[in-house]
């Protein structure tokens, strides 16, 4: 039996309007859907299929709607079949079938709702990146976690998934980070040259100042002494220390990005480092194959419309003709002296993931990339010849608020929230939940005593609170009825025939709905559905808490009703099971008691 109650009957229904309308093709039939009812009162699922079949057939929806539900009226488990509104048709399920829910749960466990929607396809998911020239801030943090739980997410729905972390290690900020570290360097081998004249000596100026680079600094002066100076402690030509110190400082940043992000609950399996993709002549073969396909030419391009692009220049380049793949205008990707854009080493490392094997690129950036996107898209669909496809989800900006104001947490940064207070603050469940309540797209405002108010406007203690409320039923239940009993084991055969009343069916059904919304989410890649699915089950089952406290019949623990106690409890198991497997996705914990 299927875990998808919805993907069940639709097969169903496709199987009769193959009958009702042979004519119809499998492209409408690809458009037919199942979906919960936005009212009870009108059933538990309503099916378009009648709207979709009316073209083709040439027939009102409403009398094609009307054969569909006399012909679904005969199918095991449906207990009415109606043709309702311009032509859909409203299913109501036999209460049994719901009820056959809960030994399923208990028998899958947090995998419960696994789907193999993805059938192993190999999805690469890039999320974070940011530079490592200081350290993981709280504009990074939405990426991170809608990147993370996107991940969960594909992977819980049968793809095939690695989570990548790209280093951006060559370039101008890198060597500026570089030039950074070594001022922090003379400083702790005694220098007395301040930043001014230092920064009179720096190609491109001293541009990171935070203290997060005094320790590394130390370590430098600890690893080689006065080596890397002149003079015991003055600057020596850049030939004779650049490179190592600009390995040095990159590797301790990242160390401390990948402990900041651990915190977070973020474990990439692969992290690709840009300087060895162009050691490698990635970007190099990337644009070859480009120039093969006819792609490339020479050219000068009409100048942008507001800030100029540091990449624009107005005379001859290598252009790349990415209108021909929906661009709006041709990118560049050789300047005039013959160096590579940053586009074209993007393109490098993109061919690069192709290269592995990966079938579906997914790139998490912020919103301020936005304008990136139809140029990489268009990169991949030449060089792919549209094969891979490339995905771009876009995370707005989180403003962190305290009583409706801005706040700074950070001193050791200098300007900016790190990732690492934004965690001591308010705890890695806490920001994980809350950055996945609103669609990645939408504006977020995080305010820090919302996020830990044990108010039901909080959801993230609201689905915690009734995590919590569930794990007490059951271990007073173990109490009650010895603890083999409360088992899953030892629940998967108890009767059910007791929930029967309205709250308990409509827990039923929205624990039914697990399976598609994780199909759902996972087709749409939107994580966030995640989230608004658990508030509606913590919603569904604090209702059943507040009905036991008027009405006894309702209470989960009945002394006189043994039979009636294993059904309710079985149903508490199934929807904590079903909470857990939703925070699993999420990167959240589960909690088992509230303080």
């Amino acid at each position: 039996m299927s875990d998808c109650l919805f993907q069940r009957y639709r097969t169903h229904v496709l199987e009769i309007l193959r009958r009702v309308v042979p004519e119809i093709g499998e492209e409408s039939l690809a458009r037919v859907e199942l979906t919960p009812t936005r009212d009870p009162a009108h059933g538990d699922m309503a099916t378009n299929a009648a709207l979709i079949a009316a073209k083709p057939a040439r027939r009102k929806p409403a009398d094609i709607a009307a054969e569909l539900a006399t012909s679904l009226l005969g199918v095991e488990g449906i207990a009415s079949a109606q043709a309702a509104g311009p032509g859909f048709v409203n299913l109501t399920l036999e209460q049994s079938v719901l009820r056959d829910i809960v030994p399923i749960v208990l028998k899958a466990g947090e995998s419960f709702g696994d789907s193999q929607i993805g059938a192993d396809t190999k999805v690469n998911v890039e999320y974070v990146s940011c530079n490592p020239t200081g350290p993981i801030h709280v504009g990074h943090c939405r990426g991170a976690v809608v990147g993370d739980a996107l991940a969960n997410l594909l992977a819980k729905a049968g793809y095939d998934v690695t989570k990548e972390f790209y280093i951006n290690d060559a370039g101008n900020q890198v060597a500026a980070l570089a030039w950074a570290t070594y001022w922090r360097y003379l400083q702790a081998i005694g220098s007395t040259m301040d930043a001014e004249a230092f920064n009179a000596i720096t190609p491109n100026g001293l541009q990171y100042q935070g203290e997060y680079l005094i320790p590394i600094g130390q370590a430098l002066a600890e690893a080689h002494g006065t080596s890397l100076a002149e003079d015991g402690a003055k600057p020596a030509p850049a030939e004779k220390w650049f490179a190592l110190v600009k390995d040095f400082a990159v590797a301790r940043m990242m160390d401390g990005i990948r402990e900041d992000l651990l915190t977070l609950g973020v474990k990439h399996d692969v992290f690709t480092s840009e300087a060895k993709v162009l050691a490698d002549g990635v970007t190099d073969r990337a644009i070859k194959a480009l120039e093969d396909k006819g792609l490339l030419y020479e050219g000068v391009l009409e100048p942008p419309k507001g800030k100029l692009p540091d990449d624009w220049e107005a005379r001859p380049q290598t252009l790349f003709r990415s209108t021909e793949f929906g661009d709006d205008v041709d990118r560049p990707l050789r300047k005039s002296d013959g160096t590579n854009t940053y586009f074209a080493n993007d393109i490098g490392y993109h061919l690069d993931k192709v290269e592995r094997g990966e079938q579906v690129l997914i790139d998490v950036l912020g919103a301020d990339h936005g304008g990136y996107v139809s140029r990489m898209k268009a990169a991949v669909k030449a060089l792919t010849d549209g094969r891979v496809p490339l995905e771009v989800p876009l995370c707005q900006i989180v403003h962190i608020v305290r009583d409706g104001q801005p706040v700074r947490m950070s001193k050791r940064a200098g300007t900016f929230v790190t990732l690492s207070d934004l965690l001591d603050e308010v705890g890695k469940d806490a920001v994980r939940f809350t950055m996945l309540t609103r669609k990645s797209d939408a504006q977020m405002e995080f305010d820090l005593e919302a996020v830990v108010a044990q108010t039901r406007d909080n959801p993230v203690f609201y689905v915690q609170y009734a995590q919590a409320r569930c794990r007490s039923v059951l271990r007073a239940a173990e109490e009650m009825l010895g603890a083999e009993t409360v088992t899953p084991a030892g629940l998967k055969a108890v009767s059910l025939a007791a929930l029967s009343a309205d709250a308990e069916i409509a827990l039923l059904r929205r624990i039914a709905s697990w399976p598609r919304t994780v199909e759902g989410a996972a087709t749409a890649r939107e994580p966030h559905r995640i989230a608004f699915y658990l508030g509606d089950l913590a919603a569904d089952f604090h209702a059943l808490w507040n009905r036991g406290r008027d009405e006894t019949s309702l209470r989960f623990l009945q002394e006189n009703d043994r039979e009636g106690t294993l059904a309710r409890v079985a149903l508490v198991a199934a929807t904590a099971m079903t909470i857990r497997s939703g925070l699993a996705v999420m990167g959240v914990e589960p909690v088992e008691e509230m303080r």
